[in-house]
C-alpha cells in the first residue's frame, strides 16, 4: 500500500470519525454503490474533505490498486473497446519516465493515477474518441489546450485528445509542469 495511503488509513478514526471498517457499514447502510455518490454523500453529510471521502469511497468500493491482486488488470479493462486509445497512455508515461525524478503509476478502476508526494496527473480513456489527462495544477491559469475543471473535483484542470498527434509540446509542458509541483 502507498505510505500516503496507509498514512489516510491510520488517521482515519482521528480525521473522519470512524475506522474505514465503520465508513464500510455505513455506506452499506445507504446503498450507495458508486465512487461519485459516496464522495458526494461524505462530503455534504459527514464534513469529510475530498482526499479522504475519494480514500474511503475508493477502499470501500474495492476500485484502487491495492484492492486488487493485479494493479495491471485495471489497465487493461479500461482500455477494452478502447484499444485505440492505449498508445495515448504508453506514449505520455514514456514523456514522463525522461523527466528527472521518481513518480508512482497508481492504476485506479476508471483511470491512472500518476504520483510523486501528491498525484499529479490522472490518465483516462474517458469515451471511445477522447482521452483525458487530469491535472493539479491548482492556481494555474487555464490557456491553450488547458481547460479548467469544476472546483473541488480530484483534478483543477484537464486536457482533451482525440488524436495521438495531439500529445505535443504543449501538453508535455503541461505534464511537466504538474510533476514539478507534485515533487
Amino acid at each position: 500500500m502507498d505510505k500516503n495511503v496507509a498514512t489516510m488509513i491510520e488517521n482515519l478514526k482521528e480525521k473522519t470519525g470512524h475506522t474505514l471498517e465503520e465508513w464500510k457499514v455505513v455506506i452499506t447502510k445507504e446503498h450507495l454503490a458508486k465512487h461519485g455518490e459516496i464522495v458526494k454523500f461524505l462530503k455534504e453529510k459527514h464534513g469529510i474533505t475530498h482526499g479522504y471521502a475519494s480514500e474511503i469511497a475508493l477502499k470501500v468500493l474495492g476500485s484502487d490498486a491495492d484492492s486488487s491482486t493485479n494493479a495491471d488488470e485495471f489497465i487493461v479493462s479500461q482500455y477494452k473497446g478502447k484499444e485505440h486509445l492505449k498508445p495515448f497512455y504508453d506514449k505520455i508515461v514514456a514523456e514522463i519516465e525522461q523527466f528527472d525524478g521518481d513518480f508512482k503509476i497508481d492504476p485506479k478502476k476508471t483511470y491512472v493515477s500518476l504520483k510523486r508526494k501528491k498525484q499529479f496527473i490522472i490518465l483516462n480513456p474517458a469515451s471511445k474518441t477522447r482521452f483525458e489527462i487530469g491535472f493539479n495544477l491548482k492556481g494555474v491559469d487555464p490557456k491553450g489546450k488547458l481547460i479548467a475543471e469544476k472546483p473541488n473535483g480530484i483534478c483543477s484542470h484537464k486536457i482533451n485528445l482525440s488524436d495521438i498527434s495531439e500529445i505535443d509540446q504543449e501538453v508535455i509542458d503541461w505534464i511537466k509542469m504538474a510533476f514539478e509541483n507534485a515533487g
